[in-house]
């Protein structure tokens, strides 16, 4: 069984981080934009994961577990955030929440 290399890694979670700011910058739906955070902190697991497979090392696979969590409490914070604003100003779109203000 050959091992995947470090350079396959880091080029995979680079291009799922990219997708994940391009869909940060972009989007301006509230659930698009947690969708793509969510994406961003995946690619730093799958960064951890391949380095601590090549290093030989237990501390990028607890790290992931950290940033699992993370982003499964991120995610309820936020959808409950997104939720509530939802029901209150019936606002979907992130540039008028900002107009909110006030």
């Amino acid at each position: 069984m050959t091992a995947i290399p470090l350079e396959a890694f880091l080029t995979v979670s680079g291009l799922i981080f990219g997708i994940g700011m391009f869909g940060l910058i972009v989007r301006r739906n509230l659930i698009t934009i947690l969708m793509s955070l969510e994406l961003c902190l995946n690619a730093v697991n799958i960064a951890f994961v391949g380095a601590d497979a090549h290093l030989g090392l237990v501390e990028g696979q607890i790290f992931a577990l950290f940033i699992i969590a993370l982003a499964a409490v991120e995610a309820a914070v936020g959808l409950g955030i997104i939720i509530a604003i939802f029901r209150y100003r019936k606002v979907e779109s992130s540039d008028e929440v900002r107009d909110m203000r006030g």
